[in-house]
């Protein structure tokens, strides 16, 4: 094993900066990829989820040895909902590289994660990335960065970080603020990170304590552990104590039989790893996030990992629709349960529980975007389910019910300003800093019920044509504002099983928008539009045109279908009531009345 130094980094940076990019740059000037592997772009994001998407969702960790000394990469997601990721991520690091790019500035993501980094005393090396852009304004977002160290009440020692200039796709920098020539390399920002964060704190002579802050699976050797030794030496052969969090469980006493560190993109058999490294472990089963792998003779547990607590819940039911069955291969409550309790295991910021029925289960999690990543997940490898409308979780204080206040920093261009005031007034939203910006965007910070801002972010991506960047985070508690306007239409629900017709959507299309086309099969109680009245219509899309010799004047007239309003997850979730559901196949979207017949329906609402 390498008896060299190491650095420990986290990458900080908003979506689109290059964060992914610039670590692909590094492996490459590390010699990382071998002459004959492809060079993948973005290989850090390696979900399809995360490349569809544009976003890191997952903390990742790679490593390269730069002039003796080991840099291990931690790649973490900008979102607010994968904050347990996050934490997790900045657990393992003792310092940050700050990815800012050199025309749009620190943006309204990049001030979260860093938060969390300077609350941790992470001390930083600034990159400004992307100073080729023919709109680049490198001293401005230079300021920009100061004035966010500022915002963040950074102390005096943070804000005196070292600032390279990068283009990070052809893999060079410079120190200071300029632009990279043909000839650089990106060998001053590497330098930088070994001069500027300080190597790994830790005695390898001390009794073990080493941090579990990530899970992993493999096909051959079973739950994977990935953690930071914190004090001591891991190595494998000896035996280890494993410490729950749970205080009447007792400590499990194994032989370590795997041991693993990060080579490159890849896990590697190590036979040690001392404090300050990164490690891969297996043969524990039991493991959880947050557990200590701790001396055989000293068991000393370490304090566990902090996040903060969920703010949504919804239900993950069986899929009841008359049609269902047809697309999915994981049926049965059973498998979505076991399913669940395997994501709980992995991601610290979700929690499960149960409900009145044992068909349907309770998922609570960070923000709506976290909860359609798991959906989408789960619907790609087979699954079927139907799904309910996001709900705050509510709390007590002073005997008053409180539910958690949500602060959303908007970056709109200015024309689109009038936009995000108007949405967010209905909303609840109060509008709290205005800046303009030096771009042409002006940048909006409110405040707002968490259930006001269900949706906000669809929204505003349809009024702006795709222009707004949203960032939205929890903010505390406040009072229940009372009830928020949802949608203006009622549904319009298929009274029949059947299948589609041209004839008759062209009737309903007067009525308001319809969400399927000709030849779709329906179910009594699927909902297939919005009406353009409030109340819900009972309809029949499977009516057929009458085949008699009879004709009136015009009755062969041309049908002309507008396109529906196809639901993606995250609308069709948005867009549902309290008595709706969403059906989520590996191949459909649709949404139905949670009461299937009218009957049914009428019932229930004289319950409610």
């Amino acid at each position: 094993m390498s008896t060299a130094p190491f650095r420990n980094v986290a990458l900080i940076a908003h979506v689109d900066h290059g964060k992914t990019t610039l670590v692909d740059a590094m492996l490459r000037a590390a010699g990382v990829f071998a002459d004959h592997e492809a060079l993948v772009d973005r290989v850090m994001d390696s979900d399809d989820q995360e490349r569809e998407r544009g976003i890191t969702i997952l903390a990742k960790a790679a490593s390269i040895e730069w002039k003796g000394v080991r840099i291990n990469l931690v790649d973490t997601p900008g979102h607010a909902d994968f904050g347990g990721e996050v934490e997790r991520a900045l657990a393992l690091v003792d310092g940050v590289l700050l990815l800012v790019d050199a025309a749009e500035g620190p943006m309204p993501q990049t001030r979260y994660v860093l938060s969390k980094a300077l609350a941790a005393h992470l001390p930083a090396v600034v990159v400004i990335n992307k100073v080729d852009r023919a709109d680049a304004r490198i001293d401005e977002v230079v300021d920009e960065v100061y004035q966010l160290f500022f915002d963040l009440d950074a102390a005096d020692h943070h804000i005196e970080f070292p600032i390279i200039s990068s283009i990070a796709r052809f893999g060079r920098a410079i120190v200071g603020v300029g632009m990279p020539g043909e000839g650089d390399d990106l060998s001053p920002l590497l330098d930088a990170i070994v001069d500027s964060i300080p190597g790994a704190a830790g005695d390898p002579d001390a009794p073990l304590q080493a941090l579990v802050s990530s899970l992993d699976a493999s096909d051959y050797l079973g739950r994977l552990a990935i953690g930071r030794v914190m004090q001591g030496t891991l190595r494998a052969g000896d035996q280890v104590v494993l410490c729950h969090s749970s205080e009447e469980e007792p400590p499990l006493k194994r032989k370590l039989a795997h041991l693993m560190g990060f080579v490159g993109l890849n896990r590697t058999e190590v036979s040690e790893r001392t404090a300050g490294d990164l490690f891969v472990v297996a043969g524990f089963p039991e493991v959880e996030i947050g557990d200590t792998l701790a001396d055989a003779d000293n068991p000393q547990p370490l304090p566990r990992l902090v996040v903060d607590e969920p703010v949504l819940r919804m239900t993950f039911g069986v899929n009841t629709s008359p049609i269902a069955g047809k697309d999915g291969t994981h049926l049965t409550s059973r498998q979505i349960r076991e399913r669940l309790e395997r994501e709980v295991l992995g991601n610290v910021s979700i929690r499960i529980g149960p409900t009145a029925s044992p068909e349907i289960i309770e998922v609570a999690g960070r923000g709506e975007l976290q909860l359609a990543v798991l959906i989408e997940s789960m619907r790609r490898e087979g699954f079927e389910l139907q799904v309910s409308r996001p709900e705050v979780i509510l709390r007590e204080f002073d005997g008053k019910p409180h539910e958690p206040l949500e602060r959303a920093v908007i970056d709109v261009p200015d024309e689109h300003v009038g936009t995000v005031t108007q949405a967010a007034a209905p909303r609840k939203g109060t509008v709290t800093d205005m800046r303009p910006g030096d771009r042409g965007r002006t940048i909006i910070t409110l405040t707002a019920p968490s259930r006001g801002l269900l949706g906000f972010r669809s929204l505003l991506m349809t009024a702006t044509r795709g222009t707004a960047l949203v960032h939205q985070h929890h903010d505390g508690w406040m009072p229940w504002a009372g009830e928020l306007p949802h949608r203006s239409g009622g549904a319009i629900v298929s009274d029949r099983r059947g299948t589609s017709t041209g004839f008759a959507l062209d009737n309903l299309q007067k009525r308001g928008d319809l969400f399927i086309g000709p030849g779709e099969d329906v179910y009594e109680g699927m909902i297939i539009g919005e009406n353009s009245r409030p109340a819900e219509m009972p309809a029949n899309p499977a009516k057929a045109k009458q085949l008699t010799n009879v004709r009136a004047s015009g009755a062969d007239d041309a049908i002309k279908l507008k396109p529906p309003r196809r639901h993606t997850l995250e609308t069709a979730i948005e867009w549902i009531s309290e008595d709706e559901l969403v059906e989520v196949t590996p191949k459909e979207i649709r949404v139905r009345k949670r009461h299937l017949t009218e009957s049914d329906r009428k019932l229930a609402s004289k319950r409610r």
